[in-house]
């Protein structure tokens, strides 16, 4: 495949001189980031969870406890370990320690079926899973026929704040949910009771930027559900872009809103992970609720604000959105379906920040477009590829770069696109030639 006339990353013109055209750096493990951050940070705020508020300092500390835990209990380089939570502290301390430990994340939707989730851990063979106390009984029943070795149990209440962590029960049985009691034996492990182990010196797992961090299971159009295959360098390299794009934003002083579910690798990188590399307060939310949403952002005053058309939809219809303040909103980047200019507009107008559309697919990590937050934008558009970033549009016939504004398969290519997929080589062949992912999305350069 060869590079035509046409598009010769003429984008690049369009970039702000904010932003670079490519990314030099000396990229390191995701856990790197967030060991810096903690040490440039130590008593900034990192998390806000229903009114419980965690500095870098006591995150790391946790994370560190989380990662020599279960390295005690057997936790090997490459072992993966299942992770079916909602937004909340026990989330992140799980991914990074996790990691850290030299482990690979599987990340798991919480509202999973019995059959999906076998399947997935299944494919995976995770060893370990961190789940919910409410989903104890559906991960425990589906053991017997998985390699879960270790069941390690967390509860919503063990982040809150008294006196709601001694109300939480009350409201669990309000809602009908089965109130589950673990004891901390025989492979169950009370999350609780992991984080009271002490914090020794860590002896660091040694981990390269190119090992794989996470297998992010996606359906795509047919068959059964692949785990693309993410490396630290694919994610922290999205991560670095997604700051660079933002860069009117500060390091350090900023607050993001965590709508966007973790479990999703489009939450994972411009929440979680972008907010861990530049010191972001992250105010998490469990779920999506619309009245929950519109407090949070009066009360907490976040600039950030990524999500899905869906939200902001929400949040523009909802009959009393005149009553808050919302003006603390800078910007705003949609993914993962396409943005109407409507809900664009009428967005912008009610908060006075920015609100893009961009593209991107779980294989590459997972953003390659978006349009420009400060700068020329062309709404109903997916935007320009980012920095470090290659895009073409092929002939579907010839297998050739497609002419100006003739409509072909979008194919991508740059450091944050996956290393394969899981246990499926031959697919992986058939997306991946030459380091360029074929997308199978159609659409046209103008």
């Amino acid at each position: 495949m060869k590079r035509g006339m046409f598009m010769g990353k003429r984008w690049i013109h369009h970039y702000p001189k904010e932003i670079p055209a490519h990314i030099a750096t000396n990229v390191q493990p995701l856990t790197y980031y967030l060991k810096q951050t903690a040490k440039e940070f130590p008593e900034e705020k990192a998390l806000h969870f229903m009114g419980k508020e965690l500095t870098y300092k006591l995150l790391y500390e946790y994370v560190v406890r989380f990662a020599n835990y279960v390295k005690g209990i057997g936790l090997k380089k490459g072992d993966r370990v299942a992770i079916m939570l909602p937004n909340c502290p026990q989330a992140v301390i799980g991914y990074y320690g996790t990691l850290l430990a030299g482990g690979i994340v599987v990340q798991t939707n919480p509202l999973y079926t019995e059959r999906e989730l076998t399947y997935q851990l299944n494919d995976s063979e995770a060893k370990m899973i961190i789940c919910l106390d409410v989903f104890y009984p559906q991960v425990s029943t589906v053991r017997e026929k998985t390699s879960l070795e270790h069941i390690i149990v967390t509860s919503i209440k063990d982040f809150l704040p008294f006196p709601k962590n001694i109300i939480y029960p009350f409201v669990q049985r309000k809602d009908n949910q089965v109130l589950v009691q673990v004891q901390h034996s025989n492979g169950n492990h009370v999350m609780t009771e992991v984080l009271k182990r002490q914090a020794d010196a860590f002896a660091d797992v040694e981990v390269a930027v190119d090992d794989i961090a996470i297998l992010q299971y996606t359906g795509g159009t047919t068959g059964l559900p692949k785990g693309v295959m993410l490396t630290h360098r694919n994610l922290a390299m999205n991560t670095i872009m997604s700051a660079q794009w933002l860069f009117n934003i500060e390091r350090g002083k900023e607050t993001v809103l965590g709508a966007l579910p973790f479990f999703h690798v489009y939450g994972m990188t411009t929440v979680m992970n972008l907010a861990i590399m530049q010191g972001y307060k992250m105010i998490l939310l469990p779920r999506f609720q619309i009245e929950d949403v519109l407090k949070a952002i009066e009360k907490h005053r976040p600039s950030l604000f990524p999500g899905a058309p869906t939200m902001y939809i929400a949040l523009i219809n909802h009959p009393k959105i005149e009553e808050y303040d919302l003006s603390s909103i800078k910007a705003c980047l949609s993914g993962s379906a396409p943005l109407p200019v409507e809900v664009q507009e009428k967005f912008e107008k009610v908060t006075g920040g920015k609100l893009v559309e961009g593209y991107g697919l779980t294989e590459a990590s997972p953003i390659t477009h978006c349009n420009l937050i400060w700068g020329k934008r062309v709404n109903g558009s997916i935007g320009i590829p980012w920095p470090s970033t290659d895009a073409m549009i092929l002939n579907q016939e010839t297998g050739e770069e497609a002419e100006i504004n003739e409509i072909g398969e979008l194919v991508v290519k740059g450091p944050q696109v996956m290393k394969g997929y899981w246990n499926r080589p031959e697919e992986t062949d058939a997306v991946l030639r030459d380091g360029w992912l074929y997308t199978g999305d159609m659409g046209y350069m103008d």
